[in-house]
């Protein structure tokens, strides 16, 4: 004999973890004008809070570290930590503070935060879609959502370059942000 658990759906003031095996933060960049290098940050974590029917103003607050950072190019990751980039010694995780959307969280929408990197803050907007919530086989609740952004890479103190013979730059200053999470409600 089996016993169902009946999970209800969240109300707008729950409380969700984000899980780090089913959430993905990935960039892209071009790379000597002509071709795009991606890579991934493998260590992402943090919570929302408000989210769910009704909600109308989520507080989400991210961390992600930066030595996880995977662009499958071991020497390039090296460099990307350095201080000519990333810094990860004296500056380990970038943070988002998302503080207000504009449009339905049940649907697409755009998520308004604070983005530090390299000690620097500034405001970015992330283009969201809601991919849905349900119960889980385990008797929890969980939500999805996929996001895309775009930041200069120069407004948070990522200036190194290299200025090719031929003209131009090694590196792009715009940086293509594409994220997956999946949250996991919290008990109450």
């Amino acid at each position: 004999m089996t016993t169902a658990t009946a999970v209800t759906a969240p109300t707008g003031t729950s409380t969700w973890q984000i899980d780090p095996a089913h959430s993905s933060v990935e960039f892209a960049v071009r790379h000597l004008m002509i071709a795009t290098v991606r890579g991934r940050f493998g260590a992402v974590s943090g919570t929302v809070k408000g989210l769910g029917s009704g909600a109308k103003a989520p507080e989400l607050d991210v961390s992600i570290d930066v030595a996880s950072i995977d662009t499958r190019q071991p020497q390039r990751d090296e460099h990307l930590r350095s201080a000519d980039f990333f810094d990860a010694a004296k500056f380990p995780n970038i943070t988002f503070k998302g503080r207000r959307v504009n449009g339905d969280v049940g649907g697409a929408f755009k998520l308004i935060g604070d983005l530090t990197i390299r000690g620097v803050t500034r405001e970015v907007v992330l283009d969201v879609e809601s991919q849905g919530e349900r119960a889980d086989p385990w008797g929890g609740y969980r939500a999805g959502f996929s996001a895309t952004g775009r930041v200069d890479r120069r407004d948070f103190g990522l200036t190194w370059n290299q200025l090719l013979e031929a003209g131009g730059f090694a590196v792009g200053d715009e940086i293509k942000i594409t994220i997956d999470a999946e949250l996991t409600r919290q008990a109450a």
